[in-house]
């Protein structure tokens, strides 16, 4: 690649950025800085009826977060501004003059009715695919069918009209995809589609081709969905006499459902908790607030690194974790796949862990102190210390310090009843009371040392350690799983080990068993 790269992220300000978007944001950025090339962020406003207030701040603030830097757009300004579509009407109404005045497009001024009489009549000539082409606009209300004064007319009185591409009959467009090789499309599948609609406002078809060519775009990266569409868009090239300048396309391959055949929607998007919000986003539809994936505690590098494996893979085929200056190095159009591919929320998770893992034992202890000071608790440094050492091993987002640690601070509120009803009965409460006993008596309170004590109980009492153990950890805990128990216990200590097993003893004793109706907590207040 000798010349510049230029490349775009055009996202709509209609709402929330999907992960899709970001993804194609991610592969666009890795390319210009790659090649030491342009990344421009566009934002294509035009649509105003489905505009969301706040939506481009949202826009902004994410890729702010992940660390993707455009070079030119709405902040930054640029040599090749307004960046933003609604400032930029005047060049698309006068590219849209031109293509009329050239042959190449042409007036509608069918009304609705009209134009579901049309797709009925087709329908009826069982039609398979009812459009407005090249066939039916012959016999609709255009500036190619009406004579030109009617046009005339109709335009001065101010009769409502659209601007329509003219496909050519039965001729065959090719292009280029940096993805999926060369691509070859009839133009008897194509319809007219429309430039500019009723109310002025060019629609994405003229607008991205008209831009892309006046921001100097050299690559077209872009998501599956768009493909369709290309062969209007090289005509438009054509048209306008601008093919010598057109832009290499890449379409990147669909993100599919995690489980189950078909593309990752945005409602399953929604569904699954997937959109990426830098702040909690109120869904202006439902009203509902959806959490995002800072809020539920992915790091930007992780999810960076996990996005850009979905449809490109490194040339070695086994490297998976990559710093930003890495995947800047090793990535390429050519390694991006053609096949869709699923989008594995439970490998999201596993990115997250190894790099909150590789973070340095201060950053981590930060998690939890900020948490602890939230929550108004009292600690020392070396207890918090001793808490995220036995933690780290378990943690995949930031708040699991705290959230799998919190019972280290404060005697649990709620133990798991389900445990208690099948593991507690009058041979482990005797164990329990004797273990007691023994604890107070020891004078180093070190994790062999306690486990020592507790194996000897149970061999004597010729108790599996399978129906003590669980019950010891609800004890301590509330909860049923955690890290290593003996070392739990030394870094609780011993008084509070003793005082949390007494009470265990006290509370547990009080669930009548068998239980004779389902209880999923046991409160221990």
């Amino acid at each position: 690649m000798d010349q510049l790269i230029s490349v775009r992220f055009a996202p709509s300000p209609t709402g929330p950025l999907h992960i899709g978007g970001v993804r194609t944001a991610l592969y666009n950025y890795l390319l210009a800085r790659k090649h030491r090339g342009r990344f421009v962020l566009r934002i294509e406003d035009t649509d105003q009826k489905r505009f969301v207030s706040g939506a481009e701040q949202y826009i902004l603030d994410t890729l702010q977060w992940l660390g993707i830097e455009a070079d030119e757009g709405p902040c930054q300004g640029g040599l090749y501004g307004p960046y933003r579509q609604s400032a930029r009407k005047k060049f698309y109404q006068n590219y849209a003059e031109y293509l009329v005045e050239a042959g190449k497009a042409y007036y509608a001024f069918d009304t609705p009715q009209e134009l579901d009489a049309m797709r009925q009549r087709l329908q009826a000539a069982k039609v398979a695919s009812p459009q407005y082409n090249a066939l039916s606009r012959e016999w609709m209300k255009n500036s190619l069918t009406l004579p030109q004064e009617d046009v005339k007319d109709r335009l001065c009185a101010g009769v409502s009209f659209v601007i329509r591409i003219k496909v050519p009959y039965q001729e065959v467009i090719r292009f280029y995809d940096q993805v999926r090789g060369w691509i070859k499309v009839h133009t008897a599948t194509l319809d007219d589609k429309i430039l500019i609609k009723s109310d002025g406002t060019p629609t994405y078809h003229l607008a991205n081709v008209v831009d892309d060519y006046l921001m100097k775009i050299t690559h077209v990266i872009r998501g599956e969905e768009w493909l369709p569409s290309t062969p209007i868009h090289v005509l438009l090239y054509q048209y306008l006499g601008i093919e010598a300048v057109m832009p290499q396309f890449a379409h990147l391959p669909l993100l599919l459902k995690p489980e189950g055949p078909g593309k990752l929607s945005k409602r399953d998007a929604d569904q699954y908790g997937f959109p990426i919000f830098p702040i909690a986003w109120k869904d202006p539809h439902t009203g509902e607030y959806i959490p995002g994936f800072r809020e539920k505690g992915y790091l930007p590098e992780a999810l960076m690194n996990f996005l850009v494996l979905l449809g490109w893979s490194p040339a070695d085929g086994r490297q998976e974790l990559f710093s930003q200056q890495e995947l800047i190095q090793a990535f390429s159009l050519e390694r991006i796949n053609k096949s869709g591919v699923k989008f594995d929320i439970q490998k999201a998770a596993w990115f997250n862990k190894q790099y909150l893992h590789a973070k340095p034992p201060t950053e981590r202890l930060e998690y939890l102190t900020a948490a602890l000071d939230e929550h108004q608790i009292a600690y020392t440094l070396e207890q918090a210390r001793q808490v995220c050492w036995l933690i780290q091993d378990r943690a995949v987002f930031p708040q699991d310090f705290w959230e799998q640690g919190k019972y280290f601070f404060k005697i649990p509120e709620h133990y798991d009843a389900s445990i208690i009803q099948r593991k507690w009965d009058k041979s482990v409460r005797k164990v329990l009371k004797e273990w007691v006993v023994l604890l107070k008596s020891l004078e180093s309170f070190e994790a062999s040392e306690i486990k020592i004590t507790l194996t000897k109980i149970i061999q004597a009492k010729k108790i599996n350690s399978n129906q003590v153990m669980p019950i010891v950890r609800v004890a301590l805990t509330g909860i049923s799983a955690g890290p290593n128990l003996m070392k739990t216990m030394e870094v609780l200590g011993k008084e509070e080990v003793i005082k949390r097993l007494l009470l265990g003893l006290e509370r547990f004793s009080m669930l009548s068993m068998p239980c004779s109706h389902s209880i999923r907590d046991f409160d221990a207040g």
